[in-house]
Formats: structure tokens, sequence, C-alpha cells
């Protein structure tokens, strides 16, 4: 009986999703967590940065407040890039990632220009800031026909495989976020004109279409298998459901993907963004519109989406280096 009653509490500890992190108060020395806060509460209510994004830039602005601190620096407004730069230094000798030192340096970055803005400093002491270039990555795909095997993957009539191939159909239909997917309500579905209304990054509003096999995919599960699911008094609005009666979690999403991408004899490491990269590129091989696919990722910047013409590029060349009668030596 005890060990039931610790499972429950573990599992309700577990379903407090990253979400519902609240941020606490910058533990920065001196007088340089004031600003932090400030900062801080800047990026939830003008930027409507993640909560994710705005955890992960106080842990790096107190990290960084804690060095200059230990080098005699009082507060922000007597921070030099000298100063600054030592610190992004100092990080090259760990064993963090280019990403993460490039993220670093965008905290101060960032909070520099506010600083400014607020007139707190006359200066930007970053504007010469040296650090990490971080070069970019080009992102995996599933091949077509790989993506058709993944999608076929839920097999039988219960509840669980109708819900999973709406959820893999819809998926790449529309090349969500995880996060975008797990959130999905009934209300955003408009399954007359074959269209959903997401809430992407920064709570963005925006409009993706949605294809006929997912359409068809996502009917069959309200009609068929949505009620399956439905608990009273814990099922809300939301579009996918747990056996608990809630909205599926992203964590749930990638044990299903991964799941399902072993199922259909997939080699390759799958995870739920991959079918986002897949949609991506197979617009772009098809001949989509880059700006088009821009607005279906919500992607606040072109070049964020002209990664995929890396993709495609790389993709004809292999095609041409595989094919061309002159490439066979």
């Amino acid at each position: 009986m005890a060990r039931s009653k610790q499972r429950k509490r573990q599992e309700k500890v577990g379903r407090k999703s990253a979400d519902t992190i609240t941020l606490q108060d910058s533990r920065a020395p001196g007088d340089f967590s004031g600003e932090i806060d400030d900062f801080i509460g800047y990026l939830k209510l003008e930027r409507g940065l993640s909560i994710h994004t705005q955890s992960s830039y106080q842990s790096d602005l107190d990290q960084c407040a804690t060095f200059l601190s230990k080098r005699g620096v009082k507060n922000w407004s007597t921070v030099s890039a000298d100063e600054v730069t030592a610190w992004i230094h100092s990080l090259g000798s760990g064993d963090l990632s280019l990403a993460s030192l490039a993220r670093k340096r965008t905290a101060v970055r960032m909070l520099a220009r506010y600083l400014v803005s607020e007139e707190k400093r006359p200066d930007d002491f970053t504007a010469l800031l040296e650090g990490p270039k971080l070069a970019r990555r080009i992102p995996g795909t599933l091949s077509v026909d790989d993506v058709a095997k993944l999608l076929a993957a839920p097999t039988g009539g219960d509840a669980i495989a109708i819900r999973d191939r709406a959820i893999l159909e819809l998926f790449y239909s529309s090349g969500l976020r995880v996060s975008e997917l797990s959130g999905v309500m009934i209300q955003q579905l408009d399954l007359e004109n074959g269209f959903l209304r997401v809430f992407g990054k920064g709570s963005k509003e925006r409009v993706v279409p949605v294809g006929g096999r997912a359409l068809d995919a996502v009917q069959t599960y309200l009609t068929a298998a949505r009620g399956h699911f439905v608990k009273p008094k814990k099922t809300g609005s939301a579009l996918f459901l747990s056996e608990r009666g809630t909205a599926i979690s992203r964590k749930m999403l990638w044990v299903l993907v991964k799941k399902y991408a072993a199922r259909s004899g997939i080699t390759k490491a799958v995870k739920p963004h991959l079918l986002r990269h897949s949609f991506a590129t197979h617009l772009l091989g098809g001949g989509a519109d880059l700006r088009a696919i821009q607005d279906m990722l919500g992607h606040a910047n072109l070049a964020t989406t002209q990664i995929y013409t890396a993709v495609d590029e790389k993709r004809l060349a292999g095609e041409h280096a595989k094919f061309h009668p002159r490439n066979r030596r």
C-alpha cells in the first residue's frame, strides 16, 4: 500500500511538465540580481519568450554575474566588454557545446541592449564582444518512403491505434512542433476547410493547412476513438488524450514516435522534430515556395527556413553523384 501511494506521488510530480516551471528571483550576487529580474520580466511580458528560454537566460546571467563579482565588478553599470569576454573565454575550458556557449553570449547581449533601452547604461558593453561562432547544422530528415512506413506503423482498429495514426498523420501533414501538437484543442481544428489554428513559440498564432489523409485520420479518431479516453472531471477540450483522460504530453509523443519508428524498421534515430524537418524538406523538394513554408512552420525569419534549401541541395547532389554517367569512375 505504501509503495502504491509513493508511485502515485511520483506520477503526480511527473505530470508537472516543464510548461509549469515558475521562475524564482535571480540568485546573482550584489546589485546584479535586480536588473536580471527586470530583464526576465521584460522577456516574458513584452517579448513573449518561452519559460524555458527565460529560465536558461536567467541561469546564464546569474553565472556571468557571479564571475564578474569575483573579479571585483559591483553591478551591470560598470561592466566592460573585456570582462564579459573573459567570462565567455573561461567557459571554453569546460564541456559546454557550441550551442550552449552561443546562448550564453546571446543572453548577455540581450541584457546589455535592454539596459541601454531602459537608459540604465549609456552604451552597449557587448558591442565588441567576441565569442564562439555557431555553425548551422543541417537538420536530419526521413525519406518519403520512410515517412510512409512510419505513418502505417500503428495497425489495428483499437482506440490507441486510431489515435496514434491521427497523431502521426497530423504531425507530418502540418509540420507541427511537438509542444504545439500536445497543446492542440478541438476548437482549433477546422475539419470542413482543412485548417488548424496553431499557437507556437511566444504564443504567436498561425494557420496551417491539414492534408486530406490527416483530416480523415483525425475525423476517424474523433468519431470512433476519442470517447474511449474521456474521463469525467478530467477531460477538457484537448484534441489528443492520454489514457488518463488528460492532454497527451510531449514526453508521450516522443515515446510514440520512437516506438513506431522501431516497429516500421527505420534504423536512424527518429525524434518528433524529424517529422517537422521532413515536412519542410519534402514540400521544398516538391516545388513549394520558401516563404509559404516559412509561414507554415511559424519561423520569424526566412533565414531559419533557408536551412532546408541546404538539405535539398545535399539530396540533389547525392542523386547527381549516384546517377549521372560522368560521375562514374
